[in-house]
Parts: structure tokens; sequence; C-alpha cells
């Protein structure tokens, strides 16, 4: 995994599961698929999108 989406995912998983508000999880995911899509490789935007994603799916598992 590229050190870039690495560091995109860890700001990305923290705001979505400290976010205020669940409306916006789905802007926040979106931007951080955008700078993954200008910033990593071509499979990059599609991992970051699934792997947010599932954050904000389980996020009620996990605390």
């Amino acid at each position: 995994m590229p050190a870039v989406d690495r560091a995109i995912l860890r700001l990305g998983a923290a705001e979505v599961s400290h976010g205020e508000e669940p409306g916006a999880r789905g802007a926040i995911i979106g931007e951080y698929t955008k700078i993954a899509e200008v910033l990593s490789t071509d499979d990059s935007p599609r991992f970051v999108n699934g792997l947010l994603q599932r954050l904000v799916d389980v996020r009620g598992l996990l605390g």
C-alpha cells in the first residue's frame, strides 16, 4: 500500500469516526476519494472509498 494511501486513510478514518454529522459522511468519503484520485495510483480511489465506507458501516460496532 502506498504511503500516501495510508495517510489518506488515517485522516479519513478519523474524520468519519469522530465527525459530528452523520449526513456529512458521504461528502467526507467523496473528498478523500478525490484526494486519492489526484495524489495516488489508479486503484487507490476505489480502495479508499470502499474502506472508508466499510468503516462507516461498522462504526456502531466499534464503540
